[in-house]
């Protein structure tokens, strides 16, 4: 890398969601040791981006939820903020819309994508957000879009991959790299969620940082038989973390976590009985600069 590369945690709309769903099978007793549930049996999650400053372009990481949402739908998924925070979080480092170059998903489920349209206007149809960016998707994801199965058409929003395709700036990475983001980035799939997941690994001098989206998607997630109720295969997803993890502590990796409430950035470790967990964490990620 030739050029300052930095990066940023950009918070946007955050979500409360069934503890149950979230941590698949495993029981109350022992999830609720990490998460506090309501009275409706929901946690707190965040949905969280990363800026990439890369010279002089704007990268950013997923769009999390947003507030495109029509009021029921809001209240069903646990939309806690009625404004766009993604737009306001950007705004709060200095940049509008306009200004983000590239958006990478990781795959098109609502909570990581919704993000790139524009609020809920009664009598109006969504539009994109961000009118200059080039929009990132892996091949396998943006199929798995176009075509969802009965058990998860909900978690895409109708009409989104037409706008994507209608910007004329939509990119289909079918590799491990992207010739819009170009050195320093690349991509590891993952199918135990959904079809081709694509996590991001961003070159930093202390060591890769990957975007762990829905693979772990906080730290609590790093222990390996914990799995998410809305994972398509839950044994396969414990295999690609092991071999994700494995891979990421001989490399000093760190992961940043797009739905920890409290942590966006940790490094990996083995406790005294071999069993992964997060040490080291953040609860905000502030110019890494290299």
């Amino acid at each position: 890398m030739a050029h300052r590369r930095t990066l940023t945690s950009i918070l946007g709309n955050s979500q409360r969601l069934d503890g149950g769903a979230m941590f698949g099978n495993a029981p109350k007793a022992l999830w609720s040791r990490w998460y506090t549930p309501d009275e409706q049996n929901r946690i707190s999650m965040a949905c969280r981006a990363l800026l990439v400053r890369d010279g002089e372009r704007n990268i950013l990481l997923e769009a999390g939820i947003g507030a495109f949402f029509t009021p029921k739908m809001k209240e069903r998924f646990g939309v806690v903020e009625d404004e766009h925070v993604l737009l306001a979080s950007l705004a709060e480092v200095g940049l509008e819309p306009a200004d983000i170059d590239v958006i990478v998903l990781s795959h098109l489920h609502f909570d990581h994508a919704g993000g790139l349209l524009t609020p809920f206007v009664e009598g109006q149809a969504p539009e994109l957000v961000f009118a200059n960016a080039t929009y990132v998707v892996g091949a396998e994801a943006w199929k798995r879009c176009k075509e969802p199965h009965l058990r998860d058409r909900a978690s895409f929003i109708p009409g989104l991959a037409e706008l994507l395709e209608a910007s004329g700036r939509l990119e289909i990475a079918s590799e491990a790299t992207s010739e819009v983001l170009g050195e320093g980035f690349r991509f590891h799939h993952s199918f135990g969620h959904t079809p081709g997941m694509m996590l991001t690994e961003v070159d930093m001098p202390a060591g890769p940082i990957l975007f762990a989206a829905d693979l772990i998607p906080g730290t609590a997630w790093v222990h390996l038989p914990l799995t998410m109720g809305y994972d398509r295969y839950p044994e396969l997803l414990i295999e690609e973390k092991k071999e994700l993890l494995t891979q990421w502590l001989e490399r000093s990796g760190r992961l940043f976590y797009t739905h920890d409430p409290k942590c966006a950035l940790s490094g990996i470790e083995l406790d005294e009985r071999g069993r992964y967990r997060a040490c080291e964490l953040h609860p905000e990620v502030v110019e890494l600069a290299t």
